[in-house]
């Protein structure tokens, strides 16, 4: 997770993101380097808009939940509402939210444990 922040400190600071800057920030920070790290985060980031993704992220609501899924009741009323939350998740859901991360360069803390 190190390595996000540090292209998040190199990004806000207006500085290019690359492999050097990176592994100056890292180092600044105590952390030991792995040089393949920083060459696929680099590589990862070369065409993501880190300024949209941001606000992306942000505009998910904590949990993680999808931000359409809270106007399924709407129009049926309050006790139909009700009755249709469940805490199992669904999983036909799942594959759309892993596809949208995936085209918006979110699921980037995968690559980095």
């Amino acid at each position: 997770m190190e390595y996000v922040y540090a292209a998040l400190i190199l990004n806000e600071s207006g500085e290019e993101i690359n492999e050097d800057n990176l592994t100056a920030v890292l180092d600044a920070a105590g952390v030991d380097v792995e040089e393949s790290r920083v060459k696929a985060l680099v590589a990862a980031l070369e065409d993501v808009d880190i300024e949209e993704a941001v606000a992306e992220a942000a505009a998910v609501p904590a949990g993680g939940a999808a931000a359409g899924g809270a106007s399924g009741g709407a129009d049926e009323g309050g006790e139909d509402e009700e009755e249709e939350v469940s805490d199992v998740p669904d999983t036909a859901d799942d594959d759309d939210d892993d596809e949208e991360e995936e085209a918006s360069g979110e699921g980037l803390g995968n690559l980095f444990g």
